[in-house]
């Protein structure tokens, strides 16, 4: 749980340091506060296939699934059908596992249903972001607001997002700041987060 200092010298998360793949995933992404919903549609996705994988299997994988979904415009994706589902079975350049595949496309659906709700995935997914504190000591597998955040997301039909899956979204997408005390890229992480938070409050005051 400490931060590494890297060849640039700078100091990153440990797993941050471990790879140039990782280094530009952590530097350019992890963590920064997104509430485009196609992004968040896109990473609850791939957190969803990657249950059971490496990451950096993902990572590696990442333009195939892009192109095979359509680059996860949920509204393309939510309009897939049998055919879709027998492609993207076929294509080796994503992880073929028919569960996952279809609860993508289910999921892009649901996220259409909650967008026309609540005025945008977004707003949903941000109200139950954690509060500010100061950096992780201990990361967690799951927070209460993971937990509670997977219970609405399936009580909204969304499947494969367990409360374990849930968090890994949350940390990458910004909803919680699990970058280390020391690492370079925290201060911008919070700051940008703390911005988004102050905005959902002053609309969601109800939900914080």
């Amino acid at each position: 749980m400490e931060a590494v200092v890297g060849d640039d010298g700078k100091a990153r998360c440990w797993w941050g340091a471990s790879s140039d793949e990782y280094i530009a995933y952590h530097d350019e992404e992890w963590g920064r506060a997104t509430t485009d919903d196609r992004a968040l549609y896109e990473k609850l996705s791939l957190e969803g296939f990657q249950a059971g994988l490496s990451w950096s299997t993902i990572l590696r994988k990442r333009p195939a699934f892009r192109a095979a979904f359509a680059r996860f415009d949920p509204s393309k994706v939510a309009a897939f059908g049998e055919k879709d589902v027998a492609r993207l079975l076929s294509d080796a350049g994503i992880v073929r596992h028919e569960g996952k595949i279809r609860a993508a496309i289910n999921n892009a659906d649901c996220v259409l249903r909650v967008a026309a709700e609540h005025g945008s995935f977004g707003e949903f997914v941000w109200a139950y972001a954690e509060q500010i504190g100061p950096p992780p000591e201990v990361i967690p597998p799951t927070t209460a607001g993971s937990e509670a955040l997977a219970r609405e997301l399936r009580r909204n039909g969304f499947r494969f997002v367990g409360a374990t899956t849930v968090y890994a979204f949350m940390q990458a997408m910004g909803l919680v700041d699990d970058h280390v005390a020391g690492c370079w890229i925290r201060p911008a992480c919070e700051k940008a987060r703390r911005a988004v938070l102050a905005r959902v409050r002053s609309t969601s005051p109800g939900r914080q």
